[in-house]
């Protein structure tokens, strides 16, 4: 096409006319040429903003203030916006664009008739394979007529220095003066249902998946999450329909009249599927053939009038390659408290900070957990900052999810009560693989306050121990200076996902001698930060489903049912003694250059099993160390109930295992969400438990310990485990300072008595 245009039909575009019209624009042209079903329509040029800029001469103006800004400024940032924006609005549209504009919509529409249609802007440097703008510049639907055409053209010139596309472009370092702006006028579809495909999932990966979502009425709604849609998965090639999920729909945005607004969907439609089969495939068969004449993942907008089916859009999928590795996927020791669906994957801990409005973005520091009902484009600079995100509506196409798998941010999404169950300050970790939200923080989040900065903790001396979890080598040195008493769990999960490798496949490999040395150097970084501060090493405690996923995992992992009562634990150890040796030997490595290493079985079923595996440690000459120290978990029912025997077997010390112990006295799962809410450690059978573990230590003169997640969270429970005389207690790096001061509180309590 000619670029002294200043309006350009869809027929005469095609993807090489990006520099004139946009994403949006190029893309609208290419899929009219290769004969898929699209609104007609007209792209208005750059050549016309140019010429507004120009004639207004608005240029120098606006840049002058874009130079001087300083984009982590909210407050700077709003009014250097609000400031251009006002100015655009406020300029005249010259007469030979504004006939051009007049003229080519009259063509889609007859003299005599005045059509609502879509009015979408088109920067030139969206829907790139490496960014999408999502969002960030204005759409405006069911525009009739000349004047109100031409005023919202003005708008989207203007959308372009919103504050979030300021604050965009800088930290993509997309200069100011490079992005231009073409507006999409396009024939208005009155949706009955509508929505977005991706020609790839999106936060699995997995290639041969088409993701379809559907929401009744208008698809503004999709995009902005203010609603959970349908989800279809779709398998390439066959277009078998493999899965799909239908949510109960209440609101919709619809025309009435000239306006556009939220209104109920009918009852009698809230649960049906948005979607027949037929049409679920149809709307594959134009994805799969969107993505080939492209020859990269499509991320697609479609809707659905009187029974047609259009597409409204396409673009690349910008989020490919951010997908968490499958070595890395594991449970996570924390109580549940949401469940939502997964939006962009990782793993992020932090305080809670609720946002009702983009007023409120501030307050969201780095680190935080952004909870909101749905975000918008103005949300943007919080959820930079934020270590996760956290929706009450949106599925995995709504702006959270699409703009939290850019920046790497675990996200969320449609958990239909967050902003209700959550308040300020709460601590949550975020699962973006498995869309759980769970009570307390981990040590993994990478976005902490403390990190920056040097913090002074004020040192109380109690009687009782104060250990703590931990996992990670790289938060070892920093957590060793807070005021603990050393680690009471080091869980080798962790570190055995960061090897990669299923240990008896590193045997096949004959690579089992590096695996060896990497553990032990793991493990070393605990025990020198720490020294001479025991640590506590939990042996390997994976289930069947997480050593799967590690590298040679398949191979030799049965597939159970049910993990969690499965092929774990001392029991593994036990039939697989090369394995378990390869632990001991990376053990008796580091123990013999730092004697603060203990070791802990875990889920130990019987005194018999126990037998066994001290058998084992003592094969490897671990006894031999005059500091050694061997621990069993109390997590199973008889673990409590044949305490004594387990103790005649020979151990140093037990530390109880709060989380299972619950699970298994009260048949509670708590990574089902159906379930979690019966999750209840505070239970007067697991409290009697804990009790008579400890009293029965005390007689038979073995410390006792507790590693579950109880301590971290409830005052009261700290205040019974010492008064019933608990040697030691091991929490959450969050919960030191508070449980430190606890234990101190409850032990001078006591004192009065």
């Amino acid at each position: 096409m000619s670029a002294q245009k200043l309006t350009v039909f869809f027929k005469d575009l095609d993807k090489n006319d990006v520099p004139i019209v946009g994403g949006k624009g190029a893309n609208l042209g290419e899929m009219t040429k290769i004969g898929l079903p699209i609104p007609d329509g007209f792209a208005i040029t750059i050549l016309a903003y140019d010429l507004f800029l120009k004639e207004n001469n608005l240029g120098k103006t606006i840049y002058d203030i874009l130079d001087s800004v300083d984009v982590d400024n909210p407050v700077q940032l709003e009014e250097a916006s609000k400031t251009i924006q006002k100015i655009i609005r406020s300029s005249s549209i010259p007469n030979v664009v504004v006939k051009e504009i007049v003229k080519s919509y009259t063509k889609i529409s007859g003299i005599f008739r005045k059509p609502y249609v879509a009015v979408r802007s088109s920067a030139t440097a969206e829907d790139m394979p490496s960014t999408s703008f999502a969002g960030q510049q204005a759409t405006f639907l069911n525009i009739k007529g000349e004047n109100n055409l031409l005023n919202a053209v003005r708008d989207c010139w203007a959308s372009l220095f919103t504050a979030r596309s300021i604050f965009y472009r800088v930290q993509n370092r997309i200069p100011h003066r490079k992005v231009k702006i073409s507006v999409i006028v396009q024939k208005m579809i009155q949706s009955e249902s509508s929505g977005v495909i991706f020609t790839i999932d999106p936060v699995s990966g997995e290639k041969d998946r088409i993701i379809i979502e559907a929401v009744w009425g208008l698809g503004e709604m999709i995009v902005q999450g203010a609603v959970v849609p349908d989800r279809y998965v779709v398998q390439k090639d066959t277009f078998d329909i493999l899965s799909k999920e239908i949510s109960e729909q209440k609101i919709q945005l619809t025309k009435k009249g000239e306006i556009t607004k939220e209104t109920l969907v009918p009852k009698s439609r809230i649960g049906i599927p948005k979607l027949s089969d037929g049409e679920v495939k149809r709307l594959a068969e134009m994805a799969q053939k969107l993505q080939n004449h492209y020859f990269f993942p499509q991320d697609i907008e479609w809707a659905k009038e009187k029974g047609k089916l259009y597409i409204t859009q396409t673009r690349p999928i910008t989020t490919l390659g951010k997908e968490v590795s499958k070595d890395k996927k594991m449970s996570i020791d924390l109580p549940v408290l949401l469940q939502g669906k997964p939006a962009s994957p990782g793993i992020g801990s932090g305080e809670v900070k609720l946002v009702k409005s983009p007023k409120e973005i501030a307050k969201v520091k780095d680190g935080d957990v952004l909870v909101a009902v749905m975000t918008s484009p103005d949300f943007v600079p919080a959820m930079k900052r934020a270590s996760a995100i956290i929706t009450d509506e949106g599925g995995m196409t709504s702006h959270a999810a699409i703009v939290s798998r850019e920046l790497g941010v675990p996200c969320v999404v449609g958990t239909k009560k967050a902003t209700v169950l959550l308040r300020d300050g709460n601590l949550v970790t975020v699962d973006g693989v498995s869309g759980v939200v769970y009570k307390g923080t981990l040590e993994r989040k990478q976005k902490v306050l403390s990190e920056k900065k040097e913090i002074i903790y004020k040192k109380r001396a109690t009687a009782t121990k104060l250990y703590v979890n931990l996992a990670e080598p790289f938060m070892a040195k920093r957590i060793a200076k807070m005021d603990v008493d050393g680690v009471g769990l080091l869980r080798a999960e962790f570190m055995m996902a960061d090897l990669g490798i299923h240990p008896k496949e590193a045997i096949k490999r004959k690579v089992q001698l590096d695996y060896v040395d990497k553990l032990a150097k793991g493990i070393e970084t605990f025990c020198k930060a720490f020294y001479p501060r025991p640590v506590v090493y939990r042996a390997t405690d994976f289930k069947t489903n997480e050593y799967r996923v590690l590298e040679g995992g398949s191979h030799w992992e049965p597939i159970e049912a049910n993990p969690l009562l499965g092929f774990r634990g001392a029991l593994r150890y036990i039939t697989d003694q090369e394995v378990f040796s390869l632990e001991l030997r990376a053990i008796k490595k580091v123990i013999s250059s730092y004697n603060n290493l203990r070791i802990m079985i875990p889920f130990v079923r019987s005194p018999q099993e126990l037998l066994k595996v001290r058998k084992i440690v003592a094969s490897e000459g671990l006894f031999k160390f005059a500091s050694f120290k061997f621990w069993m978990m109390v997590e199973l029912p008889i673990n409590v109930i044949q305490l004594d025997d387990f103790i005649k077997v020979g151990i140093d010390g037990v530390s109880i295992g709060s989380n299972d112990l619950t699970m298994l006295l009260t048949g509670t799962d708590r990574d089902n969400a159906n379930i979690a809410t019966s999750f209840d450690e505070r239970s007067p059978a697991v409290l009697w438990a804990i009790r008579k573990t400890i009293k029965t230590c005390h007689k038979k003169g073995i410390t006792s310990s507790i590693c579950g997640q109880a301590p971290s969270v409830y005052d009261d429970y700290v205040f019974n485990l010492v008064k019933w005389g608990i040697t030691s207690i091991s929490v959450n790096p969050d919960a030191v300072l508070r449980v430190r001061e606890s234990i101190y509180q409850a032990e001078k309590e006591l004192l009065k008595h």
